[in-house]
């Protein structure tokens, strides 16, 4: 079964501010921009971007908790997203597998061939 690969997903999980976001919420449970700033070396207004662009991919979801907000990870989300990478990786294993094939054929031939 093919998995179809989410670009937005992606290129969401491809920033490794947004990685490390989503790390500190998973080892955290849940956070606020003011609690998950406290542990990167940006300002509360870039972590709040970033978790827009997460929330967008559906990656996160935030919940109003009295003049914040608190995210926390979409575990479905992310769990589709493990497929679809393992999906790639297959992908690229069945792909380098016929390139070494080819190679060795390739190899094989020029040292039986005439030189």
């Amino acid at each position: 079964m093919t998995v179809p690969v989410d670009d937005e997903l992606w290129s969401a999980i491809g920033d490794p501010v947004r990685r490390r976001l989503l790390d500190l919420l998973l080892a955290h449970g849940a956070g606020t921009p003011t609690s998950l700033s406290d542990h990167l070396p940006i300002s509360r207004q870039a972590v709040t971007k970033h978790l827009a662009v997460l929330d967008r991919a559906g990656l996160v979801h935030a919940t109003p908790t009295g003049r914040e907000r608190r995210y926390e990870v979409d575990e479905a989300q992310l769990a589709r997203a493990v497929r679809q990478l393992n999906e790639v990786g297959k992908t690229w294993d069945a792909r380098l597998n016929r390139i070494k094939r080819i190679a060795e054929q390739i190899q094989s031939q020029n040292r039986g061939g005439p030189r």
